[in-house]
């Protein structure tokens, strides 16, 4: 049985508010946006299991060769693979890629996710889960940036933090903070909060050594009294 997690409000937003402050992010969350949600969701697989350094050079590589999406399908597998390298699992990626370029045109009669827009959020975010290679976060990222509904991708800074903040346990996984998260965070706030916290995680919550010391959450964290500090 999923173990359901009440989130004290106040402590929530207390933790938001310090996050935009700190990072600002809450101001231009739009700003990840790649222009179409096609686009949006190409990019945002490409960026699984690797960095945006990485994930954007594939992105960036592949629109150079071939500016149409009727452009990369005509390509072949072997070439978007060399194209997308730097993203790593090239195979595996670029098949998805030519499988969800499929999909989506047999779906809309052509290699364009406009038609989402406007449309119910849980069956838009269904659709986009049911395409190969897009779980909860993929689909998460496409709807905040690229379709402008509210969402909270959970990836690994997310986790961590959530986690440290005694919010969730380690036996909890993404797509349940996720869930929750969006739950519990005000819809206008989630996407720019999304961001707050992947900036918090690597700039200052790190994985190995966190900054807890110089963390603007050190008086809400139980993490840091866990470690002997003095909350400030």
């Amino acid at each position: 049985m999923k173990q359901r997690t009440a989130i004290e409000r106040e402590r929530l937003l207390a933790v938001l508010d310090r996050l935009e402050s700190a990072w600002g992010m809450e101001r231009n969350p739009r700003d990840r946006s790649f222009g179409s949600p096609l686009d949006g969701l190409v990019a945002t697989l490409l960026s699984q299991n690797t960095n945006d350094r990485n994930s954007e050079r594939a992105f960036y590589e592949m629109k150079r060769r071939w500016p149409t999406w009727t452009q990369v399908m005509d390509a072949g597998l072997e070439p978007l693979v060399d194209a997308i390298r730097p993203a790593g699992l090239g195979p595996t990626k670029a098949t998805r890629i030519r499988e969800i370029l499929i999909q989506v045109r047999s779906d809309f009669g052509s290699y364009d996710l406009d038609s989402l827009k406007g449309r119910d959020p849980d069956e838009v975010r269904a659709y986009l889960e049911s395409l190969p290679g897009v779980g909860p976060k993929t689909a998460a990222c496409v709807l905040v940036f690229e379709l402008d509904i509210p969402a909270f991708p959970v990836d690994t800074h997310v986790m961590r933090i959530a986690r440290r903040l005694g919010w969730f346990t380690e036996r909890q996984g993404p797509a349940e903070i996720q869930e929750e998260l969006e739950r519990s965070v005000p819809k206008e706030r989630q996407g720019g909060g999304h961001l707050n916290f992947i900036l918090h995680g690597r700039n200052t919550c790190h994985s190995r050594k966190p900054d807890c010391s110089g963390c603007v959450l050190a008086d809400l964290c139980p993490s840091y009294e866990a470690k002997g500090f003095r909350k400030p």
